[in-house]
């Protein structure tokens, strides 16, 4: 293997979301404001989806050569970099992509509002299928939209949509808009095509706009297909809105650059009007450039941080089986999150939380912030060297004896 994934490369000192700081209530707090019981070196974060791997030589030595230039003027997507992204697409998705579709963002979530401000009135509703990643929460009560929830079904160890209750909340005159998580953040499920499908068909049937968050798409495990949302039928292409980064892919999202693939040319539009009275203009030149490179030489990079990544797995599924068998996983078959059912150690979920947490210094992501059907479970970033992930996983064996 090229690269060293076992390194563990230090991140204080950087700013670092996820190892510099804590979420108490609503604020991001410095570890050096808070408590002193939760000084930096007690905590192991394994919270924020980002990686704690150093990223592909081309990407890094991509952004030292633009940095050599000493000019960071406003930058903008440049024909090549519409031409790679839709290189990685065509490559890594089967999914062709016209230029005219894609719209260059900061970032996903910001996306999501936008795109909620585009399309619905205050007041209007969102359907979301929870347990699921809790900024679309936000997203949709930050501009004065209701939460629909269509809850996934959970039985025997899997997930799995709920058709007949969508079919049931498709038919509310206020609900004009569908958030896919594709893959789906937390539970780790890719959607079969069929599925896919038949969520579509039911959400057109009623005019039911489908934004499909595919953010995670090129972290999928071995023997698993994705199918983008965009690929199954015309009619649903026409009724979608796809968002997609480099920055889960290859640990970009500090660069903030997304792009989001409109087929419709009025839906896009529409979008590209509310960037314009949000006064949002140009991109990041380093992100640029990082996802240059990263869609064209990162290819080998990401097979081998996937193949890191399905050990991790298969080393918390084996290590939870011996010596924690209350704690069960949820096999994933995509991104580099894994959802965890905690509720056989017997607590309710602030016990839980403080038993992760303040008990044992592993700061995972509690369950209940992905809905309340999360309650009792936990998530937790594979993407980090093993030995951290086997410190964590030791601490809450050795707090729970």
């Amino acid at each position: 293997m090229k690269y060293d994934f076992d390194q563990v490369i230090p991140r204080e000192g950087t700013g670092s979301v996820k190892w510099e700081f804590v979420m108490q209530g609503e604020e991001l707090r410095h570890w050096d404001d808070v408590d002193e019981h939760f000084e930096k070196q007690h905590v192991l974060p394994m919270w924020v989806a980002d990686m704690d791997f150093r990223g592909p030589d081309e990407v890094i030595e991509a952004v030292i050569e633009r940095a050599r230039q000493g000019m960071f003027g406003y930058t903008a997507p440049t024909q090549h970099y519409y031409r790679v992204v839709r290189d990685w697409m065509a490559k890594r998705q089967n999914w062709k992509v016209e230029q005219d579709w894609i719209v260059v963002t900061p970032g996903v979530v910001p996306a999501l509002n936008l795109l909620i401000r585009t399309f619905l009135k205050p007041g209007e509703k969102v359907l979301v299928q929870p347990p699921v990643y809790y900024p679309f929460y936000h997203a949709i009560e930050n501009n004065e939209c209701q939460i629909l929830p269509n809850p996934l079904i959970y039985e025997n160890g899997k997930y799995r949509m709920d058709f007949a209750d969508l079919a049931e909340k498709v038919r509310d005159p206020d609900l004009k808009m569908a958030i896919l998580c594709s893959p789906h953040n937390p539970v780790g499920r890719v959607w079969a095509k069929e599925e896919l499908k038949r969520f579509g068909e039911i959400c057109l049937e009623h005019n039911v706009l489908v934004v499909s968050d595919e953010i995670h798409a090129d972290l999928i495990y071995k023997g698993v297909e994705f199918t983008p949302y965009a690929t199954i039928s015309d009619e649903l292409t026409d009724n979608s809105i796809i968002c997609t980064a480099p920055s889960k892919t290859f640990n970009l999202a500090g660069l903030k650059t997304s792009n989001i693939m409109i087929p419709n040319p009025q839906l896009r539009e529409a979008f590209i009007q509310t960037i314009g009275k949000s006064g949002l203009f140009g991109v990041n030149p380093f992100g640029v450039v990082a996802t240059q490179a990263a869609y064209r030489y990162g290819e080998d990079w990401l097979d081998q941080v996937m193949e890191y990544i399905e050990g991790n797995y298969q080393f918390l599924r084996d290590y939870l089986r011996e010596y924690i068998p209350q704690i069960k996983v949820i096999e994933p078959q995509g991104t580099y999150l894994v959802w965890l059912d905690c509720r056989g150690l017997g607590l309710d979920k602030e016990a839980l939380k403080h038993l992760i947490f303040n008990d044992a210094g592993v700061y995972l992501d509690d369950g209940f912030l992905f809905g309340s059907q999360g309650d009792g479970f936990q998530r937790i970033n594979l993407a980090c060297p093993r030995s951290i992930l086997a410190e964590a996983l030791e601490r809450i064996r050795d707090t729970l004896a």
